[in-house]
């Protein structure tokens, strides 16, 4: 395999980045209006955020955050001068469906570019930024959450920018800059647990990367004296992160605990005002206890939601949840909040299934398996070295990684291996019943797996392997088209649907 090596070439970098925007604009803007009733959650978080428009007291199982944003976008979005021809009463007051899902799809459409960011920031190197980039919008669970008024893009973006701005801190510049983007990154990563309390797995894969950078570079230096970086290399972001001093190591941890912290009780002022009982910080302790408990209340199993999933079966996609399916006659109107008989024998079916691209996701699970078996590899290579070394005598074994790996590719391995293991494992524990799109978080960083994979093989001197990475590619985007019609809600046949139903549990 060729060696993955940094790059500079941004020639043809912005009109990607412009056309990566625009196509996922378009998959999320077109047909928004679609359809004219509450889907899913909107049922809850729609009518939420008019109760804080109508200044209605409540009660949600949830942070306010998004709710608070998908007010402010029915508040915009109603005062607009078109798009107000279809209506409805659902949420508590007269909205086009437009309103209370535009700022979701905005949102959803910048989570590629957020990727981007993120894996151009890891690597310096922009082939497998794109391609980051490029798994990410055509994901079909990410598409399909950003069409409605629901809350995952949000805890996912926030979550994401809090790595990013934590990776940007890092950087060489004044010390007030660095202290800017870390301070930022409290404030997104306070942003995403505000959204949903399993927001705060990106805020422990923050601790669980300086921690791995510590572990890598400090308490095994000498194993990895072979990857050290040349003098007139760059230290990639784990060294950069290991290098820091105790002092500065410190303030990150304060920064990283105080100001999410800061930022989650600031963001609850307007509801614990809207719902003021016994004084805030008396109402703020003890609406904590209300969520737990209702949560705890929840149950799981095919008799609380027939579409509850356990942790294990998000990897291979096993139990996708159909958001809306409605059957209607061929030449109905679109189907809205009253529901109609078939007026013709022949049926058109309207499905939203949130789902995962297929393709990409086993993919991708198969990718980051192969992340973790290195990583792991690793850890227990530096461990065998250090105790033959501590002992002065030669290794038993050969320990040498049966594929050269350069030094940005280890810390990126360590950076996906951490922040995908933080976003999953803490499932494992919850008992309450789980959906498929809880693994959100966990599939940004597997499809990066993928992509490294795919920009690593791109670059190699086997003709099957450049074949191989193309090949992927090709089924990734021709597997979002193939069920392109699910995610957006286009009318199917019966045929048509019973297609894309490869598996009865998807039903």
């Amino acid at each position: 395999m060729a060696r993955f090596k940094t790059d500079q070439s941004f020639s043809w970098f912005r009109p990607y980045l412009i056309g990566l925007l625009l196509l996922s604009l378009g998959l999320r803007f077109w047909g928004i209006y679609r359809f004219n009733t509450l889907v899913f959650d909107e049922v809850y978080f729609a009518k939420f955020a008019y109760n804080y428009l109508s200044w209605t007291p409540f009660f949600d199982g949830h942070p306010p955050l998004s709710k608070y944003l998908i007010a402010g976008g029915m508040w915009v979005g109603s005062r607009l001068p078109f798009g107000q021809s279809e209506v409805n009463g659902l949420v508590g007051g007269l909205f086009a469906p437009w309103t209370y899902r535009w700022l979701n799809a905005l949102t959803g459409s910048l989570i590629p570019l957020v990727v981007v960011g993120l894996a151009y920031q890891m690597t310096r190197r922009s082939h497998y930024a794109v391609i980051a980039g490029l798994f990410a919008a055509l994901d079909g669970l990410f598409l399909v959450e950003s069409r409605y008024a629901l809350n995952n893009v949000y805890l996912v973006i926030f979550g994401l920018l809090g790595l990013w701005c934590l990776l940007l801190s890092v950087e060489d510049g004044h010390f007030l800059k660095r202290g800017g983007w870390l301070l930022l990154s409290g404030i997104c990563f306070g942003a995403s647990a505000s959204v949903k309390w399993n927001g705060l797995w990106f805020l422990l894969a923050a601790y669980g990367v300086l921690l791995a950078a510590q572990v890598t570079w400090r308490l095994f230096p000498r194993s990895l004296d072979s990857v050290r970086l040349t003098p007139s290399t760059k230290p990639d972001v784990l060294e950069k992160l290991a290098r820091l001093r105790g002092w500065q190591t410190v303030i990150y941890l304060i920064a990283l605990i105080v100001i999410p912290c800061l930022t989650y009780i600031l963001i609850w002022v307007p509801h614990l005002q809207l719902n003021a009982k016994l004084g805030f910080w008396a109402d703020l302790w003890n609406i904590q206890g209300e969520i737990l408990r209702y949560h705890e209340r929840v149950g799981s199993g095919p008799k609380v939601h027939p579409y509850c999933s356990t942790w294990f079966s998000w990897l291979i996609m096993w139990r996708p949840v159909a958001y809306f399916y409605k059957i209607t006659g061929k030449g109905d109107p679109l189907p809205s909040e009253v529901a109609l008989p078939p007026s013709n024998a022949e049926k058109v079916i309207y499905d939203v299934h949130a789902m995962g691209n297929p393709f990409l996701w086993w993919f991708s699970t198969a990718a980051i398996a192969i992340v973790l078996a290195i990583v792991g590899w690793l850890f227990i290579q530096q461990i065998a070295i250090q105790i033959n070394r501590r002992f002065n005598r030669r290794a038993k074994a050969d320990w040498t990684m049966p594929i050269a790996l350069s030094s940005t590719e280890r810390s990126l391995l360590v950076f996906l291996a951490v922040c995908y293991l933080a976003n999953l494992l803490p499932w494992l524990r919850v008992t309450r019943c789980l959906f498929i799109y809880h693994y959100m978080g966990a599939s940004v960083f597997a499809s990066m797996a993928l992509a490294w994979l795919i920009d690593r093989w791109l670059s190699s001197r086997q003709v099957y392997l450049r074949q191989l990475s193309i090949a992927i590619i090709a089924i990734v985007a021709l597997s979002f088209l193939f069920w392109l019609p699910v995610y957006l809600g286009l009318p199917l046949s019966s045929f048509g649907f019973s297609l894309r139903m490869w598996l009865r549990s998807w039903v």
